[in-house]
């Protein structure tokens, strides 16, 4: 359950948050694989000038995104001197809620279904701590296995850990985020011990059920 100050926190220029939400009724959003890659094409289309993305999963009925804001100096610049006085959250806030009616409404008509999809408001956490930072990296890439939809988080395609340890060019701050671990090896280390952690976990439960 997100803590209340989570529905509260605001966006800062330059500032690292954890950005979460599920559908309201906990049922899937998406259902197949176009479902996926229309989600990440939208979040591209409304957020890609504002934001930069860490680490992203995509899981079944709810989502988890590391960003950095852009410095929006010169932007909120401008809207001050319109009279508008939109603050850096303001922009990016309203960003989101674009992008998540965007998919809704798509989604909706394709699933002929009406009303709220997402919860609403969507969570974030900004971070300060860079043990931390490198804690949820590993919690939302191997998010996929602790839920189940894979027996190894690596086997899970909408997440942004291929594209990370790959050659190919992406948009994601993928040499910054690496840097949080020293090096490409101990980036995947991480994950890996980290995916066995939840294992131990399930093990245990089990064992006591």
């Amino acid at each position: 359950m997100a803590k209340k100050e989570h529905y509260y926190t605001r966006f800062e220029n330059d500032g690292i948050y954890h950005v979460y939400n599920r559908t309201v009724d906990k049922k899937p959003m998406f259902t197949s694989d176009e479902n996926y890659a229309f989600f990440i094409r939208q979040f591209d289309k409304y957020l890609s000038d504002y934001i930069k993305i860490y680490a992203y999963n995509l899981l079944g009925n709810h989502f988890h995104f590391m960003i950095k804001i852009n410095d929006l100096t010169d932007l909120t610049t401008f809207e001050k001197l319109s009279n508008l006085n939109k603050t850096t959250h303001d922009i990016v806030s309203h960003q989101f809620r674009k992008f998540f009616q965007s998919y809704a409404m798509a989604f909706n008509k394709r699933q002929n279904r009406i009303g709220t999809l997402f919860q609403t408001p969507f969570k974030r956490v900004r971070i300060e701590d860079e043990n931390y930072l490198q804690e949820l990296a590993c919690y939302i890439i191997t998010n996929a296995q602790k839920h189940n939809l894979v027996n190894d988080f690596a086997e899970w395609k909408w997440s942004s850990y291929h594209s990370t340890i790959s050659n190919k060019k992406t948009k994601l701050l993928k040499e910054e985020l690496i840097k949080y671990f020293d090096d490409i090896d101990n980036f995947i280390y991480c994950h890996q011990q980290y995916a066995k952690k939840i294992e131990a976990i399930e093990r245990v439960f089990f064992i006591e059920d």
